[in-house]
This record gives C-alpha cells, structure tokens and sequence, in this order.
C-alpha cells in the first residue's frame, strides 16, 4: 500500500507546489517509487516544476469520467522512479468537485503503484483541501517565517481538527450536529477548548470514541520554507504552542528550508533545483526531510529527540549546511 505524504499551506506563496516537486524526487532518488498528484484543483501548476507540457489528462478527466483511475493518468517525468499524475488544465470546472468524485480520488491513491504518493494540494482551508489533506496522518503544512503564515496554518489545523472530528460521526447525527454547533459558537481562548469538547462528546454515543482515536493519530508535520535567522524557532514554536493548547494536535518539525536564491531560477528553469543544483541550500535541506520522512514508520514521530520540538535543532543543521 503507497504512503500519502499530503502537503498543504494556509496560504498561497509559502513555496508548496516547489517543496512537492523537489521532495517527490529526493524520495525517488533515495531507491523509493514516487507519484506526484497535483491536487491543486483549480490552480494545478506541479508539471511546470518538472518541465513537463500542459498537455496530458489528469485529475478532471477522472472527475468527468473520461478516465477510470488515478493510475490511467500516469505521467514519465524524466526521472527514474518518479511519476505524475497532471492537475486539471485540460478540463475547466475541477475545483468544485463533488463529494463522490473526491472519494472516488481518495479510494484511488492508495492503491497507485508507488511507495510514496506525494499531494500537492491547494492553499487554505477549503473542505476539499482538507479531506485531501485527511487522507493520511502525517501530512506536511508549509510555512514561512512570518506571523500570517503561522496565524494561517494554525487556522488550516483547526479546520482539520474539526473535520476529522465531524466525519467521524454520520451525517444527520446528533454527534456531528454537535460538532458543528461548537464550531460555530467557539471562541479561542474562552469556554471548553476544543480538547475537553472531543472528551467530553466521547461519552455521546456510537462514533464517539472513533472520534478521539481519528484525531489522537493525527501526527502533521510543519515544514518552514525560506527560513532566515535562528530567530524563525520562534515562529514555529508559536504553531506548535497554540496547536497543542487549543486542538490537542501535536505539530511536530520535518524540515526547516533556507531562503535561496537558487529556487526562483529553477523554478524559471523548469527543473527541480535538487537536479539543477544539489548542493545548493534549499536541496541539501529539502534531501535531510526525504531522509528524515523515509527512515520514521508510516504514522510513526521523527525521532529528532528535542524536547522542545525540533526546530532549534533543524536550524542548526541548515546554518551549518549554507
């Protein structure tokens, strides 16, 4: 069965669909098989990060039917052991899909011939991003060192959290009716936090305690992009803090990328900038996540034993990196 690794942001502009590209090859480059899915619906622009052509069938042709599977739409980028599955250019209309085609995708991913899948999905908190984004527990949220960015990946986690705990209830039922109400009512910072709600509802009836179990195994991991000074740990912390306080999500540090000049050229280049240079700064860091991601068990935490969560550490390596 393929490992999902979804990779999502808060906003646009943090460098997600850059990360998607260059991590999909460093997996491949390390003996595993890789398929890259733009799932960017509405906004696809992964193929062009491969130098690949507009010009194949991708996700809308499985959406209108043209195409039976994810697997149909494959996609040789010109590196071994890496595939793509295109977004939506060709088909107009992809990016407000219906839930029966997002599960048909969903059903579909796990079972393309690849040790890891790797989703470059869109930026916010749509709920489309969002059940993408559910489909695995170990999804990456990229970020900047910049409080918006923070500010917007903690509002993306929180999204999460509560759909995880909603969809864990059928629909019409008194659980998710009583997920939905908190939502709309809560304020941070004030009444029950959304923890000692998810307790609390454990005790409600059928689904409850697949609710807390669904959000206990969610495991994302943070990776900040366009780092700058030893002063970013700060930032970073601040998601891990106020996720933890508030969603009970424990946010865990993958990667810490340094601001290189080297991207924006490859990226006008139409090559991964772990091709077009490796030893640059941003490779040699986007390499350690690859490393990191393939050598933790599906589910399983990093292991970067630092009590304060990783970062400073992550730091330190990238510094010594440059």
């Amino acid at each position: 069965m393929a490992r999902l690794l979804p990779i999502a942001s808060g906003k646009g502009g943090v460098g997600k669909s850059v990360i998607a590209a260059n991590l999909g090859l460093a997996l491949a480059r390390s003996g595993r098989t890789v398929v890259l899915v733009d799932l960017d619906l509405g906004g696809s622009n992964l193929h062009t990060c491969l130098g690949i052509r507009n010009r194949h069938a991708g996700i809308g042709a499985l959406v209108w039917k043209r195409e039976r599977s994810l697997s149909d739409l494959l996609v040789e980028t010109g590196y071994d052991r890496l595939w793509l599955v295109p977004g939506d250019g060709l088909l107009p209309g992809t990016a407000n899909i219906e839930w029966f085609a997002k599960k048909r995708i969903l059903k579909d991913l796990e079972s393309l011939p690849a040790d890891f899948v790797v989703l470059d999905l869109g930026a916010g908190s749509s709920y489309n991003v969002v059940d993408f984004f559910l489909a695995s527990s170990e999804g990456l949220v990229v970020i900047r060192p910049e409080i918006t960015s923070v500010l917007n990946a903690y509002a993306f986690l929180k999204t999460v959290a509560f759909r995880a705990l909603s969809r864990s209830f059928p629909d019409r039922s008194p659980g998710r009716a009583a997920v939905n109400e908190f939502a709309a009512v809560k304020n941070e910072g004030s009444g029950l936090s959304f923890l000692d709600f998810a307790r609390e509802l454990s005790a409600g009836g059928p689904g409850a305690a697949t609710a807390l179990e669904r959000l206990a195994a969610l495991r994302p991991r943070a990776v900040m992009n366009m780092g700058r000074e030893p002063g970013d740990a700060e930032l970073g912390y601040r998601l891990r803090d106020i996720s933890a306080k508030n969603l009970g999500i424990s946010v865990e540090f993958a990667g810490y990328l340094l601001e290189d000049p080297a991207v924006g050229a490859s990226v006008g280049a139409r090559r991964p900038l772990l091709d077009l240079d490796p030893a640059s700064p941003f490779a040699r860091g986007i390499s350690a996540v690859a490393s990191r991601l393939a050598a933790a068990p599906a589910g399983a935490a990093l292991a970067l034993d630092d009590p304060d969560g990783g970062l400073e550490r992550l730091i330190d390596e990238a510094g010594g990196e440059a």
